[in-house]
């Protein structure tokens, strides 16, 4: 479709147009094959800017040969008369020329046009499309299930469910400091903890966005923080004491675990994953045992959120709990 508008264009517009298009796209591609040093790529621009030169050459001796043709029209005609001069002719209707500046205009307006509208494409519908896509809400992975029993031996224990609900607040991106953001997975699990014969109560929630993935956990067992700092702590990155709500906590990094089964060139299941941040806290002040803990981490690589905004994070959604503590 392109190329028959392209052919039927006048020459006056269709060359202005070509070479317009051809500079700005030959500049563009090579620009950006030096800069990622893609000499195959750099290649195809030079070829462009090349064959963008011929149209100018091309332009350029069109325009002096239509002078010159105007020029000759114009100039009287000199000689001796010889004879009696014939009777004129009947004349020809004259067949009008384009005005080769509205040609001009008009491709330049054209390419314009285009620009605008490959620019203003992915902004508009990138905006409807974050507009339509409706924020995740909580869904329970174990849901028509009986809780385990642990939870009705554990007064207080939060679900998966109560934890997501906390978690996905309508201000969360906006904490995180991605306000544009909605969430695309959110959902709660109530299950228990691993090797305790489902005796200990851990329930988790995660509201996942673009830029990051924030996990809710709650463990009932008989870890404190004062014993978590002192012997497990050590073990993990950029350890560090702190206080949430007047309640003892530790800020821990460490790396999480990527799976993957059968995949080229693997060499085990379990590969290292991208570096977590995470707040433990205390179940309340005296540090019974059990705790909270708040993880973020991105899969895209993004810098993850300071301290400060993981801790205020932390104390807006504690309280809100349905039997904090």
């Amino acid at each position: 479709m392109l190329g028959l508008i392209v052919r039927v264009l006048p020459f006056w517009v269709r060359e202005p147009l070509l070479i317009l298009v051809g500079s700005v796209f030959g500049v563009g591609v090579t620009i950006r094959a030096l800069y990622e040093s893609n000499w195959l790529m750099a290649g195809l621009g030079v070829a462009v800017l090349a064959v963008t030169a011929f149209r100018i050459r091309t332009v350029r001796h069109a325009w002096r040969a239509r002078r010159s043709a105007v020029a000759a029209a114009a100039a009287p005609q000199t000689g001796p008369l010889a004879g009696p001069a014939p009777a004129p002719a009947a004349p020809a209707p004259q067949k009008k020329e384009p005005n080769t500046a509205a040609q001009v205009f008009l491709a330049l307006a054209l390419v314009g046009a285009l620009v605008g509208a490959v620019w203003l494409a992915p902004r508009v519908t990138g905006d409807a499309t974050a507009t339509s896509r409706k924020p995740a809400t909580c869904s329970d992975h174990a849901a028509g299930k009986k809780l385990p029993k642990a939870y009705a031996l554990t007064p207080g224990a939060v679900t998966g469910d109560d934890l997501c609900k906390a978690l996905n607040r309508s201000d969360l991106a906006a904490l995180l400091g991605t306000p544009r953001e909605t969430p695309l997975v959110a959902y709660g699990n109530s299950g228990t903890a691993s090797l305790t014969a489902d005796k200990v109560a851990a329930s988790e929630a995660r509201v996942q966005f673009d830029t990051y993935t924030v996990e809710f956990s709650a463990t009932y067992n008989h870890m404190t923080i004062a014993l978590y700092t002192k012997v497990l702590a050590p073990q993990t990155l950029e350890h560090r004491a702190d206080k949430v709500l007047g309640r003892p906590a530790v800020f821990t990094s460490d790396h999480l675990m990527q799976f993957r089964f059968g995949g080229p060139g693997s060499t085990g299941p379990a590969t290292e994953g991208p570096l977590a941040r995470t707040l433990t806290v205390a179940l309340d002040r005296k540090d019974p045992g059990g705790t909270f803990d708040f993880t973020v981490w991105s899969e895209s690589g993004a810098a993850l959120p300071e301290d400060d905004v993981i801790l205020g994070i932390a104390e807006k959604i504690l309280p809100t709990l349905p039997a904090s503590r």
